[in-house]
């Protein structure tokens, strides 16, 4: 088992790779992708700083969690959430409400399970937030579950918003272990993954992934698995696989390519660049990590709650 130092080390080159990616797709989500078509049409990047949205303002909190503790303590991780909540950082409108209420004093058990209609949010933000998590216990499967789950559990009671986290979760396991090797093919990737996803809709679209031809445009694509448009884990997860499987050893092209499906283009940069960040930093080019605004000290400092 890989000590403590280490296991952060996988953490941050995940988060570094989550991060710049995200900044960078949130040029292009949803109606921003028709304002900034031509910087798609010339692959040209955006001259502007990029400002990552809350994709990583909320895996700051899971990485600074994990740096402190080893371990996810929901307690803590959620008043992290709520500490550092920005609406200027593009949460959508359920976050929103959630963490307001918890920084009031809410208790955050109740209100996650009171979210549409007593049912859990299935959406896809913790699955957006998790990849430096599963590069964290890219040594131990179990307590990657474990802590996969009580991640999401604290803003996703839904077995589907879970389902999406452990498998992204599992994605940066699986990336971490291809660390000097050549990567593999998008079945053999995705075929590591399957496994420990719960029964779940986001499984059985992940399993349709890994059938999808590595040479089908990314428009067939989308047809076939979704784009995040929904912003739930089920239409989201599944591209982000097959990008991270079949771009794993290209960061840029991976994230042209998830600019060009459209839909919540921050959240799906973000997870494929979590996955892709945890098998190499150094596939990430020097240029998009000084277009994206620096990361935030508190999450690198002792901030220490009990």
């Amino acid at each position: 088992m890989s000590d403590h130092e280490t296991r952060l080390k996988r953490a941050r080159q995940s988060l570094e790779g989550l991060s710049v990616a995200d900044a960078f797709g949130g040029h292009f989500e949803f109606w921003r992708g028709r304002m900034n078509q031509h910087y798609l049409d010339k692959r040209e990047l955006p001259e502007k700083e990029w400002r990552f949205t809350d994709d990583t303002n909320m895996a700051l909190s899971i990485y600074s969690n994990l740096r402190q503790f080893r371990t996810i303590r929901q307690n803590i991780l959620a008043e992290s959430f709520a500490d550092h909540f920005d609406i200027e950082r593009a949460y959508g409108t359920g976050a929103i409400r959630l963490l307001e209420q918890i920084a009031a004093g809410g208790d955050w058990r109740k209100l996650t399970k009171e979210m549409f209609y007593n049912e859990g949010s299935y959406g896809n933000g913790g699955a957006m937030r998790v990849a430096p998590l599963g590069a964290y216990f890219a040594d131990d499967m179990d307590a990657l579950i474990k802590n996969a789950r009580l991640s999401a559990e604290v803003t996703h009671a839904h077995p589907e918003g879970i389902a999406g986290a452990i498998a992204v979760a599992v994605a940066s396991f699986v990336a971490v272990r291809y660390q000097d090797k050549d990567k593999p093919t998008i079945p053999e990737f995705i075929d590591q993954i399957l496994p420990y996803i719960p029964d779940s809709e986001v499984k059985e679209n992940c399993a349709k992934a890994k059938h999808v031809s590595a040479d089908a445009s990314i428009d067939d694509v989308v047809m076939e698995l979704g784009n995040g448009r929904h912003i739930s884990a089920m239409d989201t997860v599944p591209l982000t696989l097959w990008c991270a499987s079949n771009w794993l050893d290209d960061f840029e092209e991976a994230f042209w390519q998830c600019a060009s499906a459209g839909g919540d283009v921050d959240t799906t940069c973000a997870i494929v660049g979590g996955i892709i960040g945890s098998r190499s930093i150094e596939s990430i080019p020097d240029s998009w990590i000084q277009h994206r605004e620096p990361l935030p000290d508190w999450a690198f400092d002792d901030v220490t709650k009990l």
